[in-house]
């Protein structure tokens, strides 16, 4: 099966890209620039896996999705969100309004569906993962369900949305990294830009505590 693979250079979107080179190939990874903080760092987080297992790469710039926006995001003057208890679905709540960018997900994967039609591939693979899926729609099963509905009459091949850690807490992914060969010292998570990952943001805490709880 020949897949194309939503890269931002996270935890969730590594694991995918490594799930999808054992259970097939890998057309195409794609990373979108769309004005995001982090754009650099998860650029160059994509860029080092793509080379380690010699996928083919592609930056697709997207600068129109921050105009419309002013989230924490994009945004420099907006107030990232700190967590202080990730298990507070109030607190999820409100971070995620604060980082959500309008139809971010459904526009990435329409554009990978382009590239997955035009090179003969079978599946788009996002990085979704259930902890997330708790306050972000558009990382659920359902919504792959339904992206994979909405293929079948928006692509003449019939594109599916797949992801293969739809069920998988951040614990379970950092084991599911480690099982796979993941070089977890350059994946980039975080919200932010900069030489080391800020540790504050909620994909921060996440990865940090998913690495914490790991006991192999």
């Amino acid at each position: 099966m020949k897949f194309v693979v939503l890269l931002s250079g996270g935890l969730d979107s590594v694991v995918n890209l490594y799930e999808a080179k054992q259970k097939g190939e890998v057309t195409l990874a794609l990373t979108f620039d769309y004005g995001q903080r982090a754009a650099k760092n998860e650029i160059q987080a994509a860029r080092f896996f793509c080379e380690k297992l010699k996928a083919p790469h592609r930056v697709i710039e997207i600068p129109w999705l921050a105009s419309i926006t002013k989230t924490a995001l994009v945004n420099n003057e907006s107030a990232m969100p700190e967590l202080k208890n990730l298990d507070d679905k109030r607190e999820a709540d409100e971070s995620a309004k604060a980082v959500w960018v309008p139809n971010r997900n459904g526009v990435f994967l329409n554009i990978a569906a382009s590239f997955a039609e035009s090179l003969g591939a079978q599946a788009v693979i996002p990085g979704f993962n259930i902890e997330e899926a708790a306050t972000f729609p558009d990382n659920t099963q359902a919504f792959l369900d339904q992206t994979t509905l909405a293929f079948k009459l928006s692509t003449m091949s019939q594109v599916k949305a797949i992801s293969f850690t739809t069920q998988l807490n951040k614990t379970q992914m950092v084991g599911r990294a480690f099982e796979l060969g993941v070089d977890l010292a350059h994946v980039w998570s975080c919200y932010q830009s900069g030489s080391q990952p800020c540790g504050r943001c909620e994909s921060c805490q996440r990865s940090a505590r998913g690495l914490k709880e790991f006991r192999p």
